[in-house]
């Protein structure tokens, strides 16, 4: 059965790339507050042409021609390091008494509206950032008040020793933090372009980055040019940074071709798979800050993962489950094993007589110390989870991310303001407090390789009495589409089906995390061997991508032979990033669609 889902939303538009671009600079040029600015826009409105500049330059453009806006930086991605490095930049531009451009480029609809994490929040980055958060009208309003760690089997949970130390943390809303991020960027003079999809880097004669170009808009599903198609805009930088979040497809391609693992003696980076929803439960049962953590059920004692809830406010809890993606079994369902966790007797309870707000998902990096990259490269560099400085045994990485911002931003300003090079930010990174906080947790997650009681054993050694000192350095295993086994060394999984009370099937979960894609564009996930999925993922595998893929992209249907065939229903992806990690052949290439398309998140 083809599951086609698509949702119209009042609250996302998506118009043509030349009236949203116009559209946001008029906003800015309202913000400079200039009459010769808002004439030559209308002048250039009313003409059919749009004008590109670079601070107060302006060169116009005829209709046929790629526009061009020049930026001193270019970031992509308004997550926690891309809005973090835009503000430290700006800050550093006050601080010297100078005037330089920084532009966010985010393929969202709107700031936040792809940000989704647990979140457990600690403040130490954003205390750096701005001291005074805390006097600020933030959404960071929940500290921390409990902090439970459980070992589940079917039916039992077993408390153990809590390690993370969530003392002075809040629970929060990461989609939520990022926006107000995003308003105190544009305070500082940011420019911010939601909407905007980064689809090709821009290179120089010297094969040095000078910038991104966004999709073109407007293409139908067979590559013909619709009514309505835009080329993409080309935002050109003299420094741009990546901050695309986890598995990003241009910082992906940037580490290909300038060998930045290689460089940085990195190994390959390890992921997971994270699902969340976040629920509005019976009051009685509501304690704000409340946090809790579980290893073991559902999972087998060999694939890493666990649980988080967290209390939020407003009655409301944000429910998780996380699975390593180097996990062996094909059969498998990261979204199936999160269902059935929450029929657990010590959740179930909470859960009981309460309402799904919303549902997502997102791969995360777990490579920590061991798979950092070499970040910089000729024109800019690597932030963020692009780079990957997630703290595995803290599961946080908002913190690091942020930071890894701040300091690329420093070096940035360093290379246009006093003529430095962007290798200085590979030189603050090893100085800072990431590189010592990732450099003591690196075991952690290589603990677990051998298992979930081997792993449990290893991990509280190096926490309570090496304390991150040991001397070995254990190395992370096989890559983890090689991870998965063949299907005939396991047997299928029967999983329970949905109550719809606890329990929800693919398409009621999907209706919840606001996903859209406009239906007549290229499909974003490209197949680099059609054949293959037939030949060999359906036959070797048993077609593991139609159970990993938490938004049922990927469906073996029957032919008119009776054969079957791979249907991707692309309009249904959540950005996850699952299946370019998880593929057994690396066969599928997730590529960035049309801007404003995906999920629409707004309290995840």
């Amino acid at each position: 059965m083809l599951l086609s889902h698509q949702i119209k939303r009042k609250t996302r538009c998506f118009c043509p790339i030349r009236e949203v671009i116009m559209s946001i600079m008029l906003r800015h040029i309202l913000k400079r507050n200039s009459n010769s600015y808002i004439g030559r826009l209308a002048s250039a409105s009313a003409s059919g042409r749009l004008f590109s500049w670079r601070r107060r330059r302006r060169t116009f453009c005829s209709e046929p021609q790629r526009e061009s806006i020049q930026y001193d930086v270019v970031i992509v991605g308004a997550g926690p390091a891309g809005l973090s490095a835009a503000i430290r930049f700006k800050q550093l531009c006050r601080e010297n008494d100078t005037d330089l451009s920084v532009c966010v480029v985010e393929k969202g609809a709107e700031v936040g509206a792809h940000i989704i994490s647990g979140n457990v929040f600690e403040p130490r980055a954003l205390d750096e950032l701005i001291p005074q958060w805390r006097q600020e009208e933030s959404p960071i309003t929940v500290p921390v008040s409990s902090d439970k760690f459980l070992l589940l089997t079917k039916n039992h949970a077993f408390s153990l020793p809590c390690p993370f130390n969530n003392r002075g943390n809040y629970v929060i809303s990461l989609s939520q933090l990022v926006r107000w991020m995003g308003v105190k960027a544009e305070e500082l003079g940011v420019e911010i372009y939601p909407g905007f999809a980064a689809s090709e880097i821009l290179y120089d004669s010297n094969d040095t980055v000078v910038g991104i170009r966004t999709n073109d808009m407007g293409i139908s599903k067979d590559g013909s040019k619709k009514e309505n198609f835009q080329p993409g805009i080309e935002l050109k930088g003299r420094v741009t940074l990546l901050a695309e979040g986890c598995r990003g497809s241009l910082s992906e391609k940037i580490m290909d071709k300038y060998n930045l693992r290689e460089k940085g003696h990195a190994q390959h980076q390890t992921y997971a798979l994270g699902i969340k929803e976040v629920w509005e439960i019976d009051e009685r049962k509501h304690k704000p800050g409340a946090v809790i953590h579980t290893l073991g059920w559902p999972l087998d004692q060999k694939t890493y993962g666990g649980s988080f809830l967290y209390h939020m406010k407003d009655r409301q809890i944000s429910i998780g489950f996380v699975v390593a993606l180097n996990y062996q079994n094909p059969f498998l369902s990261p979204y199936e094993e999160f269902q059935k966790l929450k029929h657990h007797p010590a959740i179930k309870p909470l859960l009981e007589g309460g309402t799904v707000l919303q549902y997502g998902a997102r791969t995360l990096n777990e490579g920590g110390f061991q798979s950092i990259p070499y970040p910089a490269f000729p024109g800019g560099a690597v932030i963020g989870c692009s780079a990957g400085f997630l703290n595995v045994p803290k599961i946080k990485g908002t913190h690091t991310a942020m930071k890894s911002g701040m300091l690329a931003a420093e070096a940035s300003f360093g290379v246009l303001h006093k003529g430095s090079s962007m290798e200085k930010y590979w030189d603050a990174l090893r100085s800072s407090w990431i590189w010592e906080e990732l450099y003591r947790a690196r075991n952690f997650r290589p603990a677990f390789e051998y298992g979930l009681i081997p792993g449990l054993a290893i991990s509280a050694l190096e926490h309570y009495i090496m304390k991150g000192r040991a001397a070995l350095t254990l190395k992370h295993g096989k890559p983890d589409n090689e991870a998965t086994n063949v299907a005939e060394f396991h047997c299928p999984i029967k999983y329970p089906k949905p109550d719809g009370v606890l329990s929800f099937d693919i398409p009621t979960s999907l209706h919840r995390s606001n996903t859209n894609h406009e239906h007549d564009q290229p499909a974003h996930l490209r197949l680099k061997d059609p054949k293959k999925p037939e030949l060999v993922n359906l036959p070797v595998y048993a077609g593991p991508e139609s159970r990993y893929c938490p938004a049922r992209v990927y469906e073996y249907n029957p032919d008119e032979t009776g054969q079957l065939k791979l249907q991707i229903n692309a309009q249904n992806c959540l950005h996850c990033k699952a299946c370019d990690i998880k593929d057994p052949k690396q066969n599928i290439q997730w590529t960035a669609p049309e801007g404003g398309g995906g999920p629409g998140y707004s309290i995840m």
